[in-house]
């Protein structure tokens, strides 16, 4: 391959151009990434609104809050 540059810009140019690339591409990856979590997010609360009514009105799960620390 030849080392003649098809356009006439410097090596300090073209490592610029280079880096830009390089954090635009990461920028993208990082906004895909994004847009995943809060499609996946409205996917969730969208099948939540299929749930009955009563299904929310149910007690907390969790009991741990309930226990007495003084108990064994």
């Amino acid at each position: 391959m030849s080392d003649d540059n098809l356009f006439p810009i410097s090596r300090r140019a073209q490592l610029t151009t280079w880096i830009a690339g390089e954090m635009l591409r990461g920028a993208g990856y990082a906004a895909a990434l994004v847009v995943g979590f809060g499609l996946t997010l409205t996917v969730i609360w969208y099948v939540g609104t299929w749930l009955p009514a009563e299904s929310r009105a149910t007690p907390d799960p969790n009991t741990w809050d309930t226990v007495d620390p003084g108990e064994p």
